[in-house]
């Protein structure tokens, strides 16, 4: 028997309040035109005061669990990818346990920013393949408005909050490319690029939350290549190629990124999921948010082959290949 590890459901939350580009204008040497231009977002969503990345995960989580027709009490672990906690600790994880009203099975987060929720989905993968767990939450939740320099353009009108999650379940597969679920995944950091993409504060070095620092281009160099590459990478592995994806579910970082790596792959960009425009990048949560989207418009069916890929701080990147 041969024990894959399937989408049963997926949910996500955004703030209610809503940040268009204009909003920028008044306070900063910037315009909706710039933005858009250069990035592809249109608005984004802030959490309100006291909104915290445990509250935007929990209802993220709620809404996958009622997708999947499942209670809190089915699941076996929850994964929490985030760089935004509420605070240096408890995970956020077990803040979603306690919020669900689960005692059961254990939460632990990962962090590995834009990049999260693939190394979390991976990790989940690994939790079920080897028997740990059956039925795991995965959620990617981020409060990235609260590290932002608003006196920083290049940087502050990138970036939004907002949660996703799937439920990934074991399942019985035949062990070949057309089984339902996760069917290959390709992980990849290089701390030597720290200084590309950071933020300026931590514990152990200042004692502050600080500020996202990034060096635009040189993240977008590295963005069109690695991500390209890691796709090819994870296909590979299972003897497919970009002619095989029914749907590239891409980190929402940068609608430039996104459509420069789908050409890597050959793939047009009707075949690929875009968000970004209204969400701006939600960092950890992007791909599970845009999964939501895209099965809330009707776009993902079974049997379905998708490619879900991001790269983010560390340098950290990956992707991940499934079936839906």
């Amino acid at each position: 028997m041969n024990i894959r590890s399937v989408v049963r459901g997926v949910g996500h939350y955004l703030p209610e309040r809503i940040v268009e580009n204009a909003e920028f204008e008044g306070k900063l040497d910037t315009s909706d035109e710039w933005i858009r231009s250069r990035t592809g977002i249109e608005r984004r969503h802030f959490a309100a005061e006291g909104e915290m990345t445990s509250h935007l995960a929990i209802k993220a989580a709620e809404a996958a669990l009622k997708d999947a027709g499942l209670q809190a009490a089915d699941i076996d672990a929850i994964v929490v990818a985030t760089s935004t906690p509420d605070f240096t600790f408890p995970s956020v994880a077990t803040m979603v346990q306690a919020g669900l009203g689960s005692t059961h099975g254990f939460a632990y987060d990962v962090q590995a920013v834009c990049a999260g929720f693939v190394f979390a989905l991976t990790n989940a993968n690994g939790l079920i393949l080897s028997g740990q767990a059956e039925r795991v939450l995965v959620i990617g939740a981020e409060t990235f408005s609260r590290i932002m320099d608003w006196e920083d353009r290049s940087t502050c009108v990138l970036f939004g909050d907002g949660a996703g999650a799937v439920v990934l379940e074991a399942a019985e597969g035949r062990g070949n490319r057309d089984d339902r679920g996760i069917l290959s995944s390709d992980l990849h950091s290089d701390g030597r690029y720290r200084e590309l993409l950071y933020v300026d504060g931590g514990v152990s070095s200042n004692g502050k939350a600080g500020h996202l620092r990034m060096q635009g281009n040189q993240v977008f160099r590295h963005a069109v290549t690695k991500l390209a590459q890691t796709a090819h990478t994870a296909l590979d592995k299972i003897g497919l190629t970009g002619a095989d994806v029914d749907w590239l579910v891409p980190h929402q970082a940068n609608s430039r990124i996104i459509s420069a790596t789908a050409d890597k792959m050959g793939l047009p960009m009707e075949r690929v999921v875009l968000t970004v425009q209204d969400h701006g990048n939600t960092s950890a949560a992007s791909i599970p948010l845009a999964l939501s989207v895209a099965k809330e418009q009707g776009k993902l069916h079974a049997g379905n082959l998708v490619v879900v890929e991001a790269i983010g701080g560390g340098l950290a990147w990956g992707a991940v290949v499934l079936r839906w």
